[in-house]
């Protein structure tokens, strides 16, 4: 296929690299093609055997080769890049909303201890954090902290 002479040089390096890769990609198709067809002639082949067998018990049983059909080996692929494997963990239930009542305090931080650790910025931390303080004395407070942080421009609160 030729391009017009005015491509960029980056478009035509990017097409001709997916052409390669469509034509590594056909082979492929071709070989597995084949790989299936000749599995599928052996499998019938042993489908008619068996048919045979169950309509005539008395005859003896056909031989059965002990191999698969050979398989035509596939051309060798460029390897991909792999994503990275993430570590997966148990999802967390949610603390109870906390309303500031110091009976509360420590059972809020305990359920908290676990949860913030799925975070990886210390301000997602704190943000999430306040979404439970969703009454009483710990609500007033959040709503002075974020009034602090609609007058000053910064948000009072770091770590």
């Amino acid at each position: 296929m030729s391009l017009p002479p005015d491509t960029p040089q980056g478009v035509a390096n990017a097409l001709g690299y997916l052409q390669h890769h469509l034509q590594e990609l056909t082979e492929r198709q071709h070989v597995s093609e084949n790989n299936i067809n000749s599995t599928l002639a052996a499998l019938t082949v042993q489908l008619q055997q068996l048919i045979q067998l169950v309509a005539n018990p008395s005859l003896p049983p056909p031989a059965v080769p002990n191999t698969p059909p050979p398989l035509v080996p596939s051309p060798p692929v460029s390897p991909s890049p792999t994503p990275p494997t993430q570590q997966t963990r148990p999802k967390l239930s949610c603390p109870p909303d906390f309303n500031g009542e110091h009976h509360n305090g420590r059972t809020f931080l305990n359920s908290l201890r676990l949860a913030l650790e799925q975070f990886h910025d210390e301000q997602e931390r704190i943000l999430w954090t306040f979404t439970f303080f969703k009454g009483g004395r710990a609500a007033k407070w959040s709503e002075n902290v974020f009034r602090q942080e609609v007058d000053t421009g910064v948000f009072p609160i770091q770590t």
